[in-house]
């Protein structure tokens, strides 16, 4: 069972400035393509940060606002250094969150939380950049088709990963819910099945009705 992981879901080869590219381009390149951030590379190829379409946005209410009363909680002089700014590289976050190309949707969820950010750069095992994903992107995930969480559960979990007959369980998807009724052949088998169909990229719930023909752990238990 294999699941999404950043590099089939990010926007690769994503268009990028450099630090000395001026704002209004940046600004240019956020609007006309849609996109959220735009990446900052060095002449290298490096990545050097990253401008946000929110960083924009502040630069233009710190010139509206110089004393920054709604960012009170940066610096004077980050206030004014925002405000100035007229180039990638005087505005861009220099440590923005990123994450290696197999990365899992789940830790991705999970690296976006901690850094409080809604994207994450995906860089290669050389630390060039790969391409973007953002949060919108995973919650591509949930648009997987009923038809084919079904397969993936009766195929990879029930028979390949269990080793049980898929014909004993009758599976049922509707809006990613997933509905299991049947029988395993085994009681130590119900608590690995649910697990691993939570699991599968797309599913919203499970609900279970699976009985079992072998009670083992009580068997295990007597022994």
């Amino acid at each position: 069972m294999r699941h999404y992981q950043v590099s089939d879901l990010m926007t690769a080869d994503p268009m990028t400035v450099t630090p000395a590219t001026p704002l209004k381009k940046v600004a240019e390149i956020l609007v006309t393509a849609h996109v959220g951030v735009v990446p900052v590379l060095t002449p290298q190829g490096r990545v050097a940060g990253v401008v946000a379409e929110g960083d924009l946005l502040r630069k233009e209410q710190l010139q509206r606002d110089p004393e920054g009363r709604h960012s009170a909680h940066l610096p004077y002089r980050t206030r004014r250094d925002i405000a100035t700014a007229e180039t990638a590289g005087e505005l861009m976050n220099r440590y923005p969150a990123a994450a290696p190309a197999g990365t899992s949707v789940a830790e991705a969820a999970r690296l976006m939380d901690r850094h409080g950010s809604h994207f994450l750069l995906v860089t290669g095992e050389d630390g060039r950049l790969l391409g973007v994903v953002t949060a919108r992107d995973l919650l591509r995930v949930f648009l997987r088709s009923d038809a084919v969480i079904k397969a993936e559960i009766s195929q990879d979990i029930l028979w390949r990963y269990l080793g049980t007959n898929p014909v004993l369980v009758q599976v049922d998807v509707t809006d990613g819910v997933v509905r299991l009724t049947g029988k395993l052949e085994r009681k130590s088998m119900l608590a690995a099945a649910l697990r691993a169909v939570r699991a599968v990229d797309g599913v919203i719930d499970v609900e279970s009705q699976l009985g079992y023909a072998i009670d083992d752990v009580r068997l295990a238990g007597r022994s």
